[in-house]
């Protein structure tokens, strides 16, 4: 199998496990991005404000953003590369979640 050809990589949110396409040299970003991802989910979980585990992805998905964009009080300006990984984490993410849901619906 060539570098550049995707494998699928296990992460586990909340407690259910996903199946993401990655690169094999993306793979422990992908791994961290998960875990950071997982303990700011169960944090929001947790507090018990939010319900359902798709309103604690998009309540989590705020909180990263503006983590990014006002790093230190500083707004970040806008960077093409950055917008191009957003976007493609945003697609892995609405990917899985739409997976999960079509799994409860069979179950």
């Amino acid at each position: 199998m060539s570098k550049d050809a995707p494998n699928a990589v296990s992460i586990t949110i909340l407690g259910k496990e996903y199946l993401v396409a990655c690169q094999e040299d993306e793979k422990s970003k992908l791994l961290s991005s998960a875990s950071y991802l997982d303990r700011k989910m169960r944090e929001i979980r947790d507090h018990g404000k939010v319900i359902g585990t798709d309103r604690i992805a998009v309540m989590a998905a705020l909180n990263i953003a503006h983590e990014l964009l006002h790093d230190k009080g500083d707004v970040v300006t806008a960077n093409p590369e950055v917008e191009g990984r957003i976007r493609s984490i945003q697609e892995k993410i609405e990917e899985a979640l739409y997976r999960s849901r079509q799994l409860e619906l069979e179950a």
